[in-house]
């Protein structure tokens, strides 16, 4: 068995199978190599911090995060480019910098669902975040991550070929190009991640601060009997969500928010009087004198159920699709063991050294005892509890499998992990109504706590297999990436607590209250695991809208089915129709726009592409500072805000209007087309220089 899955006694030779035969020789110089290091674990530390912040602000803003395993790298290059250092301590330091980020996805996407179930009814949630039980679910959710990924390791990155792992490749080829740069070339990087920072803040400043101009640019009206909307988020960081996750993801993403705002709520209007009740406490009556608030009406209360059931049906039949390849993986996996339980430790080539089972198990076996403890703080029964501490470990497994089979195919900023923790949740209230009942306040609530831990653990599973997949292709130790990997998943979760609860208190979360908060974080994800929880315990679900949405995402996989049989390079991923049909229109245009500056920039450099494998755009570094940028003065500017409880403490305007905001928007796209063609014909010089003395 264990020789048809290509495994064998001699782990020396396979842990470097796949490898062109002239990179063996230069693999097996770097045996020597320093990877963990005191000054790449305070690095790791300071990268994982920072760079979770500014994922946590980012998805509690667009409802989308970004692999950050790129910009980590670089960041890590170019710093360490005064000291002595090699390309494993590297990929280290980015290897655990990347895991908090991931970690920090897991968490927003869930755990503000709690707050928004008990402002909408003052019952269940929370009416804070929780520092210690964020903190805990935080830690231990990544360190499961971490623990599930280890044994699918050799399985997916070694043995599976039709996983690419698009950002492990990309980044394993970024660190191979800067190993023979320049000292010079590499401070040239960090200036341009410096100047994108400080671009992406003080266009945050300017409009958050000291509100110069609105985030939005709206046009709104009525043609005929038609009501027309057109939005544009004015955020840099939007805009670089959109260049990082390409045109393709971009289109298809307009395209739901075009069938929500362009034909879905005109035809309710249409068919409902041209009227809507607002949401909330105050309830107000909305007709055609208003009509931006008008749709945004429509699509609170009604249409944005579309994407509700569209995740729902398009998280399931992920999950399905792939379930095929993930036994076989697993099976993969399980034999690989089996042969190394064989060999002594010492025998095993260091490419090959995982964390040990033994190990992984009683990880697992620690944290499950304290999430069965807030489990049971937060229900009061025992039984419900050791019940969700044994989903939770099931469906962590199975949805850990899941994203890092994701991460492989589609990359880990475009892996579906909303769609799966959708299906977690809905999953756990399901059950837990059979244990507790219909009307339970607390039966809501501990479904979002079962959902988040699964959805830390599949986020950090996708990532670090990424990271992993670097790691196997320049040579690095798997057991010291996984020890990065604990120290990136372990060290943020003291910090996000903090974080979430400050952008709440200053922005505000969920839906918007005129006079209030005009402009609150939407955190998609948390609102959806909000409302579809809820519903299940307390209905009110409005059943036929889901029930289209849902019929749209099984066109959308039919449609994705057949394109595929026809062998085209081309596909369309269902959650992301799923997630244009639930967010606000503008901040789907402002990625779009990204996602054009991408295919712009790629088309007018096509003669300095050498191949797919090799071409990684070289403008995400100051993409990566946009956001970056642009979460940190986020953070910042809320500090004041939650001291003083006026939103406007530092306003300059009263009444702001999106359009002066449209020029330092646009002047950020122009910035990033130019910094991409300038950076990639000096790569490729770079590149055709090295080759010339191989």
């Amino acid at each position: 068995m264990t020789e048809r899955l290509g495994l064998t006694e001699d782990y020396s030779e396979t842990s470097l199978q796949g490898h062109p035969p002239k990179d063996i020789e230069k693999l097996k110089e770097r045996d020597e190599y320093p990877e963990i290091t005191v000054k790449g674990v305070i690095l790791t530390l300071i990268l994982s911090l920072v760079l979770s912040s500014a994922n946590t602000y980012l998805g509690l803003f667009a409802g989308l995060t970004i692999s950050v395993s790129i910009p980590a790298a670089i960041i890590s290059m170019a710093i360490f480019s005064a000291f002595k250092t090699n390309i494993l301590e590297i990929n280290a330091v980015q290897t655990g910098a990347s895991t908090g980020s991931s970690m920090a996805a897991g968490i927003i996407f869930t755990l503000p669902a709690l707050i928004i179930m008990h402002e909408q009814d003052q019952k269940g949630g929370w009416t804070s975040i929780k520092y210690l039980q964020t903190t805990v679910i935080a830690a231990l959710g990544g360190l499961i991550g971490v623990s599930f990924s280890i044994p699918l390791r050799r399985a997916l990155v070694v043995e599976e070929p039709t996983l690419k792992f698009p950002e492990g490749v990309a980044t394993a080829e970024i660190l191979e190009v800067y190993q023979t740069s320049s000292g010079s070339n590499k401070k040239v990087q960090l200036v341009i991640i410096v100047i994108g920072i400080i671009v992406g803040a003080l266009m945050k400043l300017l409009q958050s601060g000291l509100f110069l101009w609105s985030d939005v640019f709206d046009i709104s009206g009525f043609i005929g009997g038609y009501l027309f909307f057109f939005g544009l988020n004015l955020s840099p960081a939007l805009l670089s969500v959109g260049y990082i996750v390409g045109p393709r993801i971009g289109a298809i993403m307009l395209a739901g928010a075009i069938m929500n705002w362009w034909i879905a709520i005109p035809s309710y209007l249409y068919n409902n009087n041209y009227e809507c009740v607002t949401q909330g406490i105050n309830q107000t009556i909305l007709n055609s004198t208003q009509p931006a608030l008008l749709a945004g009406c429509v699509w609170s209360s009604k249409t944005r159920f579309l994407g509700v059931g569209a995740m729902l049906i398009g998280g399931v039949g992920t999950v399905f699709s792939i379930a095929p390849s993930l036994v076989k993986g697993i099976r993969s996996a399980i034999n690989a063991f089996r042969v190394i339980l064989k060999k002594s430790w010492s025998s095993i080539d260091r490419r090959e050294r995982d964390i040990p089972l033994p190990a992984v198990i009683g990880v697992l076996i620690v944290c499950v005892i304290p999430l069965c403890a807030i489990f049971w703080t937060f229900t009061d029964k025992g039984g419900v509890s050791i019940f969700m501490a044994f989903f939770m470990l099931l469906a962590g497994f199975l949805f850990s499998s899941v994203g890092a089979y994701m991460a492989g195919l589609v990359g880990s900023s475009n892996n579906p992990i909303s769609g799966v923790t959708l299906a977690t949740v809905i999953t756990a209230a399901a059950i837990l109504l059979l244990f507790l009942g219909s009307k339970s306040e607390i039966g809501p609530s501990a479904a979002i706590l079962i959902g988040s831990v699964v959805c830390t653990a599949a986020g950090v599973a996708g990532d670090t297999m990424q990271d992993l997949k670097t790691g196997y292709l320049v040579g690095s130790t798997p057991l010291k990436q996984q020890f990065m990997q604990v120290i990136g998943a372990v060290a943020p979760s003291f910090v996000i607590a903090p974080v979430i609860s400050l952008l709440i208190s200053a922005y505000g979360i969920g839906e918007k209250i005129p006079g209030q908060r005009d402009n609150p974080l939407p955190a998609p994800q948390a609102n959806l695991m909000a409302v579809v929880s809820k519903s299940i315990f307390f209905g009110g679900l409005p059943y036929t809208l889901v029930a289209i949405g849902g019929c749209l995402a099984a066109l959308v996989m039919i449609t994705d089915f057949i394109i595929r049989l026809c062998r085209k390079d081309f596909r369309i991923p269902v959650l992301a129709v799923a997630l244009g049909l639930y967010l606000p229109f503008e901040l789907e245009t402002s990625i779009f726009v990204g996602g054009i500056i991408a295919l712009l920039s790629e088309y007018c450099l096509k003669d300095y592409t050498q191949s797919p494998e090799e071409d990684a755009r070289r403008g995400l570094l100051f993409a990566a500072g946009l956001i970056t940028g642009e979460a940190l003065c986020g953070i910042l500017v809320a500090i004041p805000i939650v001291i003083t409880s006026n939103t406007r403490v530092w306003a300059l305007v009263k009444n702001p209007t999106g359009v002066i905001g449209l020029f330092p928007f646009f002047l950020s796209g122009i910035m990033l087309f130019y910094i991409h063609i300038k950076l990639r014909i000096s790569f490729y010089r770079a590149r055709r220089r090295t080759r010339r003395f191989e």
